[in-house]
């Protein structure tokens, strides 16, 4: 597991143990930390001391989400890791949901938790941001064709041959847009590629990272994906 943090020092104690609470005796959780000033990294180092299965990436900066899962990604490859799972530390996903996904790789390649695949299963967001992101998804569906009804959905189980078959090194987004250019990428590679339902609830503590910048980056990924790809470019 995969998860990336910034000020997340009022989630991850909880997220961890929640986690480990869950009948997945073999799931461990790597925490790639962007130097949160709040003390993130100091409460994983401390339960890494007597947690094996826990460990800590720090980075000396604010990167960004997409190197972030980058370097968590290579980290499980160098390791031998056979799925690698990514999630929110917020708990805006819930790890609940974790059994579901990692079942779903019986058969699938990439199994992401959709908020919209059996409607809206969004609870507490304002109806702006529950706007844009269902925008999202569609213009990104339109433009591109990927039949994936949550295209920015951060929380996944990938089978190792995804993250094999993607180039790691020519991710170009750091936004949410990494979401997007990660399914895109996938599904060209002809992998397959499963939603299951989830429910989505906005984080209890600390502050979303969603900003105007990383809006605009992901609008312009979906076109730069899709020339890429016609120009026979795509990596």
């Amino acid at each position: 597991m995969v998860i990336p943090t910034y000020n997340e020092a009022g989630n991850i104690e909880r997220m961890l143990q929640k986690i480990f609470s869950l009948n997945l005796p073999k799931l461990e959780v790597l925490i790639v930390d962007d130097n949160s000033p709040d003390g993130t990294a100091e409460l994983v180092t401390l339960r890494s001391k007597y947690d094996p299965r826990v460990h800590l990436i720090r980075r000396p900066g604010k990167l960004g989400l997409g190197t972030a899962y980058v370097a968590g990604f290579q980290y499980a490859l160098q390791n031998g890791y056979d799925l690698v799972l990514e999630m929110d530390a917020d708990f805006s996903h819930n790890p609940e949901d974790l059994p579901r996904l990692i079942n779903g790789i019986n058969s699938f390649d990439l199994v992401i938790g959709s908020r919209y695949l059996t409607g809206v299963n969004v609870i507490n967001w304002p109806l702006s941001r529950l706007l844009l992101s269902v925008f999202a998804s569609w213009y990104t569906r339109k433009i591109t064709r990927m039949p994936i009804r949550d295209c920015t959905s951060g929380f996944k189980c990938f089978h190792r041959r995804v993250l094999e078959a993607i180039d790691l090194h020519h991710i170009v987004s750091n936004g949410y847009a990494f979401q997007i250019e990660l399914h895109y990428k996938a599904w060209r590679k002809g992998l397959r590629i499963c939603e299951i339902p989830i429910v989505f609830t906005e984080r209890l503590t600390g502050r979303s990272k969603m900003s105007r910048q990383i809006q605009y980056e992901a609008a312009l990924m979906v076109w730069k994906l899709k020339l890429r790809d016609l120009f026979g470019k795509l990596d």
